[in-house]
């Protein structure tokens, strides 16, 4: 993907360092100033969080699984004189990292790569400090379930909520990534697997894609349809880790 230049190893263009605590925090969860925070960029390889997360003055780790994508980071740190860590990792493996390092956690779309969603919230909460923040991007179930394709209902659901394994390939479209292994982890997983390894869910988004003007089979024109991403604000709380079993419902 590094090689061809795809739309998520595009380094983050110049425009965007004018305000960039503004641009990667447009709804001021992270506050007036994140300067000398530790943050952890989880899964964000590719030149764009990391630079502007350290330009706005966090003390920035950048963790990805692709070395190609991290190189990016370097590269852009390095043009820019911005200082940044980069250690190639996977997001649900992370013994590099002592408990409680971080202050705050960001991190983009890529849940959707991993089968299980519950290591990555373990490892999340185990190295996020207690007060800390966790701003975490998903892609919903419902658009992984739909069709991309347009038809006379509408984007009709295609894939099983409740599945095993990952979703079968795709070519060109704007809501999965071609040549990747996506799973469609439930809204009982996403939200309260997060809740049940140790976070209080402060906000919830659900940024805005739909273009009224856009051609049918359009991204901005299936977003009017389907809600593409969630983007969660978590507050990681106590220093103990619970456990993630799923609770008992007591019938009377």
């Amino acid at each position: 993907m590094v090689r061809d230049k795809q739309r998520f190893t595009q380094p983050a263009p110049d425009e965007s360092f004018v305000d960039p605590l503004k641009t990667v925090d447009g709804l001021g969860w992270l506050g007036r100033s994140i300067k000398g925070q530790k943050l952890l960029c989880l899964g964000a390889g590719g030149g764009k969080h990391g630079a502007l997360y350290a330009a706005a003055g966090a003390v920035v780790t950048v963790v990805d699984i692709s070395s190609a994508q991290l190189e990016l980071d370097r590269e852009v740190a390095a043009a820019r004189r911005l200082s940044l860590q980069t250690v190639e990792a996977s997001m649900d493996f992370m013994p590099m990292f002592a408990d409680g390092h971080f202050d705050v956690i960001v991190h983009p779309v890529s849940t959707c790569y991993v089968p299980r969603i519950e290591p990555v919230y373990r490892e999340v909460a185990r190295i996020l400090r207690g007060g800390g923040l966790y701003i975490s991007q998903h892609k919903t179930p419902t658009s992984l379930q739909a069709d991309t394709r347009m038809s006379s209902r509408g984007y009709e659901l295609i894939e099983p909520y409740y599945r095993n394994g990952p979703l079968p390939p795709v070519v060109g479209s704007r809501h999965r990534e071609e040549g990747t292994l996506e799973y469609l982890h439930r809204w009982e997983e996403l939200i309260g697997l997060m809740c049940r390894s140790g976070f209080v869910i402060e906000d919830l988004v659900e940024p805005l894609h739909a273009k009224k003007d856009a051609a049918a089979g359009a991204f901005g024109h299936r977003s009017q349809y389907v809600a593409s991403y969630v983007r969660l604000k978590a507050r990681r709380l106590g220093p103990q880790i619970p456990s993630l079993e799923k609770p008992k419902i007591l019938l009377p």
